[in-house]
């Protein structure tokens, strides 16, 4: 069997060198996939080779960037780390995780693994190991023709995490959806949240998934949102409400960058958007529910580097570009929160494809308040990717003009060229790896 693994870890390794340097493609789903198919206990061996604590990252927004930022904060805390991450969260994916973090003999030298997993995927690596813990950002409504309705994922979720008893779940106890299915799976909960209104949220016309108690029906009581539905909650029913939170962030400030306190200690860091205080909190509340002091936690958020798309950034012959995933209602209307912190004028470019990963229905798009990039001081808005009409013609009934350009590389390059030397550049799923490409290839040839 061991003779197995090790053929299995080598063939994983040339698969992904073959696809990033002939191919020029991620490589990492082929990877694992050809692991699986050398040895198909591979990744029960190698997760059995953990010396200390699995985690895994799941739900519909933020899996990326908090599995990632969990990742540097555990190596920041001295453990070596398997990590999957350039978000192929996929079994595949997951498999290629550990096969590539192996060593040629075959074996793993890690203290943790910290794994995203794609929620309908969680059904099918869970038979290969059973995790820790398990981090639950939040559960907003996603590509329909894929998932379904909400239910489907909390339903599918919660058979999952029954199966592992005993694994701790760290629970965004500020969305209803998320905590219900917390409690209801019986599982032992650690919470976090922000417990003070933040933001005026009065006037916002986002979709609210938690009108509803998921216990009894009965409408939910909001005392605030922070977004979606995210905020503060009771039934007015039954007595399911907002549980207890255990990592609560105060005193909390947005803007150009971001701060709160937790424990008494001051957390800041660098990024725009609000969503990220909840990427962050969620980082930090698995270190220290894994026992560990995170004293390093600030020096780690100071080195972060946000990569694969996610509010990344690039310089190029004098522009700043800034690259981020929006690929639902609940992300994108976030994106655009965090491109209005910035006051200067910019540029926008919109990147929408229909691909069978992003989803074929983009219905969602009418969903989104595209209507405040009216007051985004915004220098121009270009469309582009294979729905790019759709996306045109989406901001056209908010009375906002774009300009059309299918192709991402022209219209990159026309605003590098004549732009205002600021861009934002919002992409769904699919347009993420080969927008990033495009712009890692550009900015080598500055």
């Amino acid at each position: 069997m061991k003779l197995r693994r090790m053929l299995a870890v080598w063939a994983a390794k040339c698969a992904e060198k073959v696809s990033v340097h002939v191919f020029h493609r991620q490589g990492v789903t082929w990877a694992g996939k050809i692991a699986l198919k050398v040895c198909p206990d591979i990744l029960s061996e190698l997760a059995a080779q953990v010396r200390e604590d699995i985690f895994i990252v799941c739900g519909t927004n933020g899996k990326t960037t908090t599995n990632n930022m969990l990742c540097a904060a555990l190596e920041a805390e001295g453990k070596k780390v398997v990590c999957n991450h350039t978000g192929s969260n996929m079994l595949n994916g997951v498999a290629a995780a550990f096969a590539l973090a192996a060593g040629w003999s075959g074996n793993l030298d890690a203290d943790c693994a910290s794994i995203e997993i794609d929620e309908a995927s969680t059904k099918r690596v869970f038979p290969y190991f059973k995790p820790d813990y398990m981090v639950l950002t939040n559960l907003f409504r996603d590509q329909l023709d894929r998932y379904g309705e909400i239910d489907i994922t909390m339903n599918l979720l919660k058979e999952v995490m029954q199966t592992a008893p005993e694994m701790k779940v760290i629970v965004n106890g500020d969305d209803a959806l998320s905590a219900f299915l917390a409690i209801d799976a019986g599982n032992p909960c650690i919470t976090y949240g922000i417990s003070e209104k933040v933001v005026d949220d009065k006037d916002s016309h986002e979709i609210r998934e938690g009108r509803f108690c998921k216990k009894c029906g009965a409408l939910m009581h909001y005392n605030f949102y922070h977004y979606s539905q995210l905020g503060d909650y009771e039934c007015t029913a039954c007595e399911f409400k907002r549980p207890e939170i255990n990592f609560d962030a105060s005193e909390v400030q947005i803007g150009e960058g971001l701060s709160f306190t937790v424990e008494g200690r001051r957390i800041s860091a660098e990024y725009k958007g609000f969503y990220n205080v909840y990427n962050i909190l969620a980082a930090y509340a698995a270190v220290r529910s894994a026992g560990m002091e995170a004293e390093h936690f600030n020096r780690m958020l100071a080195d972060f580097n946000p990569e694969n798309g996610r509010m990344e950034t690039f310089y190029i012959r004098g522009t700043k570009i800034i690259l981020n995933l929006a690929k639902n209602p609940a992300g994108f209307n976030q994106n655009i929160s965090a491109v209005m912190q910035d006051s200067t004028p910019k540029d926008l470019i919109i990147v929408i494809n229909d691909n069978a990963q992003d989803g074929t229905d983009i219905s969602w798009l009418w969903d989104v308040d595209f209507d405040r990039f009216k007051d985004a001081e915004a220098n121009t808005i270009t469309v582009s990717g294979i729905r790019c009409q759709d996306m045109r013609l989406r901001l056209k009934y908010v009375d906002i003009p774009s300009m059309l350009e299918a192709d991402v590389t022209k219209a990159i390059s026309e605003r590098i060229e004549n732009g205002c030397g600021n861009l934002y550049v919002l992409v769904n799923y699919t347009a993420l790896f080969g927008t990033r490409t495009v712009l890692k290839k550009m900015e080598g040839q500055k």
